[in-house]
């Protein structure tokens, strides 16, 4: 999920209301919605005087329910609503560590499906794949379950055991048998692929990210290289404007980096580099494939369009959507789509991903011999412009 920038934390006029107060504030004031709320009520009053368990009504959890609702009611896996209990929970899902078994996950057509498994994670190692469709979670169905609900049933302690049954393209649905544990997610990392050639590898667009690239790279222009392989495989993406600091370190020239396109077209935003690359002229190859999302589709997009380099391997996953999130009174959030980006050509990647300039496949059965054809493929690409 990418995160603009400068969202911060939002508050509603009515800071010091309930739920409850707050929608009976808005009911009763003379700014209504153009829906007609009447059956709203109807149904909370003929619940909270007639439902037979009295002990089982909690009204403020008929409030989480009915924001829940209506905002389901927009068909959009990346707008979710969150009570002040799930908020603290999934505050956690970028700070790098958690309990579970290391996917990013999205809704396709009402399917739960895997976005990337993480680096050396439990499900990297066991296999789950970008693409895999999720259709149980322990025996429940996914289809019963919003976004939020599965992620949530999938963490859980370290140590203890989760079943998903995958359907993976037009095989049998299979069960997969996963241990939980503590997901550390690297962010950054590299690679000495000799002969001046180095891999950078960039996992996720987190709070660590921009200070251990700055690391790598002050080390790399040390060894003077000549060439970067930049692997974005399997990075499911994170914060905005990370990817656009990551971009002033390879981009040279104050040039574009995205443009955020709003519903209000007045309140559009282009992003530019910093003009003060480090590393703006070393040739340079991107790799991507289908597990390449979100804020990694970016930095891809924009190397790609400015002709900075070379893109490898295979079509990458297709989110060009942003989010923010809004914190509310009760602490409960908001998380909501509020744009589309673009990239600096001018095209829209949601739901199409980033066609490579070389396409490289990696198939399952390199993977299962440790072969990674996509990334000797870059560095020879690389080597033979030495040569």
């Amino acid at each position: 999920m990418i995160h603009k920038t400068g969202a911060g934390t939002e508050k509603l006029d009515e800071s010091q209301m309930s739920p409850v107060a707050a929608l009976t504030s808005l009911m009763d004031s003379t700014d209504r919605p153009e829906a007609d709320l009447s059956v709203f009520w109807q149904v909370w009053h003929m619940l909270s005087e007639s439902y037979v368990n009295e002990a089982s009504i909690d009204k403020q959890k008929m409030v989480y329910g009915a924001i829940k609702g209506m905002v389901s009611s927009l068909d959009d896996p990346f707008t979710s609503y969150m009570t002040p209990d799930e908020t603290k929970e999934f505050d956690q899902n970028l700070s790098g560590e958690l309990e579970g078994i290391g996917t990013e996950l999205t809704v396709r057509e009402g399917q739960l499906m895997v976005v990337t498994a993480l680096k050396d994670s439990p499900a990297e190692k066991a296999g789950l794949q970008s693409g895999d469709i999720l259709y149980k979670i322990d025996g429940s169905l996914t289809s019963d379950m919003t976004l939020f609900d599965a992620i949530m049933k999938i963490r859980g302690e370290k140590g203890t055991k989760i079943t998903l049954t995958i359907v993976r393209g037009k095989k049998e649905p299979f069960d997969v048998v996963l241990t939980r544990d503590t997901v550390n997610v690297e962010s950054v990392s590299m690679e000495d692929e000799k002969d001046g050639i180095y891999t950078i590898s960039i996992n996720q667009f987190n709070d660590s990210t921009k200070p251990e690239f700055e690391d790598k790279l002050n080390d790399l222009i040390l060894h003077n290289p000549k060439g970067l392989v930049l692997d974005l495989r399997n990075n499911g993406g994170g914060y905005l404007d990370i990817s656009v600091d990551i971009l002033s370190e390879l981009l040279p020239g104050k040039v574009e980096a995205v443009t955020i396109k709003r519903r209000n077209s007045a309140d559009d935003e282009t992003m530019y580099v910093s003009g003060n690359a480090k590393l703006g002229e070393t040739p340079m190859v991107v790799l991507i494939n289908d597990g390449t999302a979100s804020a990694s589709e970016i930095v891809a997009g924009a190397i790609q369009d400015h002709k900075r380099g070379i893109v490898m391997g295979e079509t990458s996953f297709g989110k060009g959507s942003v989010q923010e999130v809004a914190k509310l009174p009760d602490d409960s959030s908001l998380r909501m789509t509020i744009a589309k980006w673009y990239t600096p050509s001018g095209k829209t990647i949601d739901h199409v991903g980033i066609t490579p300039d070389i396409e490289v496949k990696l198939t399952d059965e390199d993977a299962e011999k440790g072969l990674d054809p996509q990334l000797d493929a870059a560095v020879k690409y690389l080597r033979d412009l030495k040569q």
